[in-house]
């Protein structure tokens, strides 16, 4: 694909300069590689990249010296520092092959007169520089542009391509067609350049376009075919172009390690724009595969995060888009040429011929030039109009000018373009006619294609060329004539719909080429412009077109992509590895006592689109989330095990739960675990304090004064919260109107309430402070063995699952399994069951009373210096006197912070050590007594779980159950001793794990959504002996497997987003 302009058709000339689909670059000289230490911080990556760049601009200065001065030795002095290594660490030649995916090779085949294929590199700036960069052994993949039946043809053909270091990928004509003509160019072509797509007046012509995209899919899983055939470890793979813009996706289902690179080479349009295309959804989705996304303008890359904000809901950044926790690097890299091809060829024999003769031939007067494919993007006949009235209004110039218009010939077949080539014709001989005299016409058009000698004379006696495009990708014609104007120093008249108006822009005349008036008053401005400022203008964009070729472009894309898979790797190194399901399954069957604490949103719950119905958005979709179907079969199986306890714990409201779980036997626990409802009630106990509650009315104010600011933007009442909620909301003005109402809550009348601000991904809570998962998790603990010393549901069990704790027998949980996908807030409940003191802030420390004071104090000095958008997870509540929240941003160390905390750690530690001692004395002494107790208990038991209905568990009511200890305004306060817990902490088997989330957790484990949680639901159900046809659910047939339960699920599953 050409950077910018129209896309050409399939077997056009070798010699026509634009390069389909591209070429990728190569790696920089000095790519940083892999840390070999295991702790290598972000900030050394950082550092090597900045290196990098300082020694490529030394190394182009020592080329360059015209431009810069520096001494020769500069870079070698730069390059010894600290030995050389470290800072500019670099490759061995020829160490990493880079794979070129385009969709047309950058070779021509044909047949001699022997009937043997011969090859011929295409002219272009992409395969220059591609083929220019010596660090990687280089591999292209592509379409040879050729149609050639399977035989001994298509195999003397792949072996002179092969030869040559390149792999062709065949495609039969009828899908070649349908993909390349039909939904490359018809389809996204036009609408990446702002032309609206047709409006079809049949029904068969919707039929097509779902054809089209059809074999769109088809082809590129072909070429990733190919490549997967190719491909090695360690390999970086580059695709090029709108062509394979499902390529990275499909390679990195095969290959999740791969290193996968994209470019576009073309615009890409706003949202607006954009969100018209019918399969948006799928090329956003497959492209944000790859490791690192390139655009040729900044602009375009803003473009593209801002469709996958407001198409796909997912958070854009200053580096690129992140979805949930997961970056994909976006960045603009403006691709060159190679200035030296040029100015080489001004000092060749007839080059320099050429230029004499058009001098002779066009002496006296002003040779103004535009070079263009015939295309409507390309700005023609404004172009034409413009100049017809520069001529109007200056009839002193109507012999002392004209314009050379060289007008390519593209994709002639189609209608529009046969009617934008009568138009321009029309154009031009009325010019000429009106214009022209006996011995001049002011307009020279040529309907074909010069050669490039002929090309670089005309652009070196050229005194103005003319860049008129509506839409261009980056368009190298204005880098060309640039190069070419060493001597000459002529003016450049650059419309500022182009690329390269970016990077041209200081030295060119910007117009707007819709302005006929202001583009024709740039013509007499670049005819009558001074010497010097021409002079002046040229150096600067001189200065880029030398420093910025088309190798660098190469070099630099390589050398990030590489820097952005080792930060990767080091942003995914703290991430918690996948969950071993096997292994939990074979630890729950040997376990007596099992417990599993389960969250709710994006653990239990899926959107499932249901089929035959329209697509539905992003926030449509999360409106529909329901329980998932399979992972609630099998709770209700588990919840029939007297010796299995669940408990689900969420962040919603108490009656979600209760219509969702309220026939189950399992613990519910609502708000964030202010309320809990145990088994086999149906009243529910407060755990948290909710204090006086006279902060609400203030909250309240000021949450529905910003949802009358934001539309779709709504507030939940809780029991001890308040939540202002803008997930329906446009995404970007939500976030933006989060922070004000930020700024509000922290230095608005409640700045000194005891409360909480926890910022969720689209929603602001107002909680009382200590209100959080692993504290309320430690309450209901607390609960659990009060209620199993009173005869609760921990009751009914063999004495053998017994411990004596506290002066009675307690249920000897000895496996515990937490998942869930919670703010880094309420990770603390991960910590918990370490034997860490949850905490209001979740930071998993036990701190003494005197670090809580000294936390206070250090975090009440920095509150002027918070960000307006407070990040949830590393906070410390403060006390009720102090202001309210405290919290530092992801990524800021605070050292005397860390010092308070690892204080608080080491005192936790220590009475950790003490409580464990204390707690073996005891074991001790109370083993002979159990021994004694042994038969009286286990036949009571026995007798007990005889009649006990339900299938093994007791009913019991609200009155039944033992009273609460008091709840704590801190959420637990000290750390609580072993014989306040129904078990030993940490239990014997013990899994944490995070659900969902692809970032750093405080969990030990990880996995990625509620099928994998049903999944192995499903598997310990097994274990306990449940047989598969009670795991079946309403309206399936009892027949159907649970992998067919699954596979129903699991597509659906696949393309929802987890941030809920």
């Amino acid at each position: 694909m050409s950077s910018g302009g129209a896309p050409p058709r399939l077997g056009r000339s070798d010699s026509e300069r634009s390069a389909d689909g591209g070429a990728p670059p190569a790696q920089p000289d000095s790519t940083p590689a892999v840390p070999e230490a295991a702790d290598a911080t972000a900030a050394s990556v950082a550092a090597s990249r900045v290196g990098r760049l300082l020694l490529q601009r030394l190394r182009k200065s020592q080329s360059t010296t015209v431009l810069y001065g520096e001494p020769e030795g500069a870079v070698e002095q730069l390059s010894l520092q600290d030995g050389g290594a470290g800072i500019f660490p670099q490759l061995e030649s020829g160490s990493q092959r880079l794979i070129v995916v385009a969709n047309r090779l950058p070779v021509s085949a044909y047949k001699d007169r022997s009937g043997r294929w011969q090859l011929q590199v295409s002219a272009g700036g992409l395969v220059s520089a591609l083929m220019g960069v010596g660090n990687f052994q280089t591999k292209w993949i592509g379409w040879p542009g050729v149609y050639i039946e399977a035989g001994p043809e298509r195999d003397e053909l792949t072996a002179a391509l092969h030869s040559e270091g390149y792999s062709p990928v065949y495609l039969d004509q009828k899908t070649c067609d349908l993909h390349y003509n039909g939904f490359c160019n018809s389809v996204l072509w036009q609408l990446f350049h702002y032309v609206p797509l047709n409006i079809d007046s049949k029904l068969s012509e919707t039929r097509m376009l779902q054809f089209q995209w059809g074999a769109h899919q088809l082809a590129n899983k072909i070429f990733a075919e190919v490549v997967l055939q190719h491909y090695q470890d360690g390999d970086i793979v580059w695709v090029q172009d709108y062509h394979l813009m499902l390529l990275p996706a499909i390679l990195k289902e095969h290959k999740p390690r791969m290193k996968v690179g994209f470019f576009l080479h073309t615009p890409f349009p706003s949202s607006e724009i954009y969100r018209t295309l019918p399969v948006r959804e799928e090329l956003l989705r497959s492209v944000l595969k790859a490791d690192l996304i390139g655009f040729h303008t900044y602009d375009y890359a803003r473009h593209f995060v801002s469709a996958c904000t407001r198409i796909l809901g997912l958070e854009g950044t200053p580096s690129g888009v992140e979805d949930n926790g997961s970056l994909t690097r976006v960045a603009a890299f403006p691709i060159g040429i190679d200035p030296d091809r040029f100015t080489e060829a001004l000092e060749m024999p007839e080059v320099k011929a050429n230029i004499a003769q058009l001098l002779n031939r066009y002496a006296g007067r002003k040779v103004m030039l535009g070079v263009d494919r015939l295309d409507m993007i390309k700005g023609i006949p404004q172009k034409l109009l413009a100049f017809e009235k520069f001529l109007e209004e200056h009839p002193e110039w109507r012999d002392k000018v004209l314009l050379v218009q060289i007008a390519v010939p593209s994709r002639t077949d189609v209608p529009e373009y046969q009617r934008l080539r009568s138009m321009v014709h029309e154009v031009v001989g009325r010019i000429n006619g009106q214009y022209g005299t006996l011995t001049h016409v002011p307009i020279y058009h040529l309907d074909r294609q010069l050669s490039f000698n002929e090309l670089v004379a005309l652009y070196a006696i050229t005194d103005v060329a003319l860049v008129t495009s509506l839409r261009d990708g980056m368009n190298l014609v204005s880098y060309e004539y640039v190069a070419c104007q060493r001597d000459n120093a002529g003016v450049l008249i650059l419309s500022e719909f182009a690329g390269a108006a970016q990077s041209l822009g200081a030295g060119a005349i910007l117009v707007n080429p819709w302005n006929i008036n202001d583009l024709s008053q740039a013509i007499e401005y670049a005819l009558m412009m001074n010497d010097h400022e021409r002079r002046e203008r040229h150096r600067q964009n001189y200065m880029h077109v030398t420093i910025h070729t088309a190798q660098t472009w190469a070099d630099t894309f390589i050398s990030e992509l590489n820097d952005t898979h080792v930060e990767a790797e080091l942003r995914t190194k703290n991430i918690p590895p996948a969950l071993d399901l096997e292994a939990v399954v074979g630890c729950y069957k040997r376990s007596r006592r099992r417990l599993l604490v389960l969250g709710y949103n994006a653990t239990l719950t899926t959107a499932v689109e249901a089929p035959r119905q329209p697509k539905k958005h992003f926030d449509q979709i999360q409106a529909l989330t329901r329980v998932n179907p399979a992972a609630y079969s099998c709770l209700a199986a588990l919840s029939q095990n007297p010796r299995v306890d669940v408990v689900v714990i969420s962040g919603g409201e108490k009656q979600r739960l209760i219509e969702v779980f309220g026939d189950l036997h399992i613990w519910l626990a609502a708000e964030n675990g202010a309320v809990v409802r145990p088994p086999g009630s149906q009243d529910w106990q407060t755990l948290m304090d909710a204090g006086s509650g006279d902060w609400k009315e203030s909250v309240q104010l000021v949450f529905e004064y910003f949802c009358e600011r934001t539309p779709r933007s709504f507030v939940e009442q809780r029991g001890t919260s308040l939540v202002w909620n803008y997930k329906y909301a446009d995404v970007e003005f939500g976030r933006i109107q989060a922070r004000d109402l930020l700024q509000h809550l922290l230095t608005g009348p409640i700045s000194n309430a005891p409360v909480d601000i926890v910022r969720g991904s689209k929603s602001v809570e107002v909680r009382p402070v200590g209100v959080s998962k692993g504290a309320s998790m430690e309450r209901i603990l607390q609960y659990m063995a009060a209620s199993g010393a009173s005869g609760g549901p921990g009751a009914g069990l063999p004495s053998t699952d017994f411990v004596f704790v506290g002066g009675h027998f307690l249920p000897s949980t000895d496996f515990v399994f937490v998942g869930g996908h919670f703010l880094a807030r309420d990770e603390n409940v991960f910590t918990l069951f370490e034997g860490q003191e949850p905490g209001a802030g979740g930071s998993g420390a036990a701190g003494s009373p005197q670090a809580d004071t000294l936390l206070s104090t250090l975090f009440a000095q920095d509150l002027e210096e918070m960000p307006t958008a407070i990040t949830p997870g590393r906070t410390r509540s403060l006390s009720s006197s102090s202001p309210n929240l405290a919290a530092l941003p992801e990524g800021q160390p605070a050292p005397p912070v860390a010092l308070a905390l690892a204080a608080a750690t080491a005192a936790a530690q220590q009475q950790a050590a003490a409580v464990q001692q204390q707690v073996q004395q005891q074991q001790a002494a109370v083993q002979q007594q159990v021994q004694q107790q042994q038969a009286q208990q286990q036949q009571q038991h026995f007798g007990r779980r005889a009649g006990l209905p339900d299938n093994g568990r007791q009913q019991t009511g609200a009155s039944a159950l033992p009273p609460l200890p008091p709840p704590g305004r801190n959420g637990g306060g000290q750390q609580q001793q072993a014989d306040g817990l129904p078990f030993k902490v940490p239990p014997k088997y013990l899994f944490t794990c995070t659900v969902g989330r692809s970032m750093a957790s405080k969990a030990s484990y990880s996995l990625s959504g509620s099928m994998e949680v049903a999944q192995l639901l499903h598997k310990m159900a097994l274990a306990d002996g449940i047989p598969t046809s009670q795991l079946h659910l309403p309206g399936m047939s009892t027949s159907a497997s649970f992998d067919d339960l699954l596979q129903s699920l699991m597509m659906a599953e696949g393309s929802m987003s987890t941030s809920l």
